[in-house]
């Protein structure tokens, strides 16, 4: 089998890295991982074999100018791109560069436009995962407030007040919640509109993820929970997973042949499952897609129009 590349966003640590060293042991997968910073990159690409890139998400220029580097590389043909980074800000909105609410920014933003960028690039068979969050599902009782999907230019605008009263903590989990549901409405969105092209595209859960970055914004008594009690229940809980196990599951979805062209899934580790009843919603996903592509042609970045609808 001919070499083919394999690109994951936030791959220097956690799900990232772990789904990207079982990704590296294949011989026919060129790996490529990707950070903020190259101080988050250095060393780690050279652990499992794979090339690093640096890009910031949070900038849209940033994001561009990596798609012209990626594109201008040699390596082997783009196998499938994985949209994992992400973050959660608690307390008070942090603002972009671009000027945009930087949960929505990183988390949907970014990888909306990495996508759109790259989707020519990508030889089919090839594969797209979007890395969302059981929390996108209020009927999981995970603890995190609901997502409030109220339209991408309000998402996006940092003083756009739409999460209510919500204290600044609750406020800062409700933007958190509500960027996965944009992972999975965009992931459905993506499939619908590229049905055809030999590019499966799915949605996926890693399950709660104790020892990762999400939780060093909480307070205390929350973080030191998250770091020593809920390492345990990755035992015997069915959601809670260490970014190992959550990590061989992603890289399943990535390289498994038996998944080949199964399109428009949402997965929960190895298991598929159902999303949200608000995920399914055409109409939202399509107001997500037109919204987010207003916020990128507002900060000077053109892409050509994927599959209007």
């Amino acid at each position: 089998m001919s070499k083919r590349t394999v690109l994951i966003t936030g791959g220097s640590s956690g799900l990232g890295f772990k789904a990207a060293a079982v990704l590296a042991t294949d011989s026919s997968s060129h790996v490529v991982i990707t950070a903020r910073t190259e101080r988050r990159i250095a060393t780690q690409d050279a652990r499992i074999g794979a090339e690093g890139m640096v890009v910031d998400l949070a900038s849209l220029d940033g994001v561009r100018k990596f798609a012209e580097r990626f594109v201008d590389g040699e390596r082997p043909p783009l196998r499938a791109i994985v949209c994992n980074a992400g973050l959660q800000n608690i307390g008070a909105p942090v603002v972009t560069r671009d000027g945009y609410e930087q949960t929505f920014a990183v988390n949907h933003l970014g990888h909306f436009l990495l996508v759109n960028l790259l989707i020519d690039a990508i030889d089919a068979p090839g594969r797209i995962v979007v890395v969302s969050s059981n929390t996108h599902d209020p009927s999981q009782k995970t603890g995190m407030p609901a997502p409030r999907y109220s339209g991408a230019l309000e998402l996006a605008d940092p003083d756009g007040g739409w999460a209510g009263s919500d204290s600044e903590s609750v406020a800062g989990r409700r933007r958190y919640t509500t960027s996965k549901l944009c992972n999975v409405l965009f992931a459905y969105e993506l499939d619908r509109r590229i049905r055809g092209r030999g590019i499966s595209v799915n949605a996926f859960d890693p399950g709660m993820m104790p020892g990762t970055g999400l939780a060093r914004d909480y307070p205390l008594v929350q973080r030191l929970g998250w770091k020593l009690i809920l390492p345990a229940l990755t035992l015997t809980s069915r959601n809670i997973n260490t970014p190992g196990q959550s990590g061989r599951a992603l890289a399943h979805l990535i390289s498994d042949p038996l998944l080949e062209g199964l399109s428009g899934r949402y997965w929960s580790g190895m298991e598929e499952i159902r999303s949200s009843d608000e995920s399914y919603d055409p109409v939202q996903a399509l107001e997500l897609w037109n919204g987010s592509t207003e916020v990128v042609r507002n900060a000077g970045i053109t892409m050509r129009p994927l599959g209007e609808l």
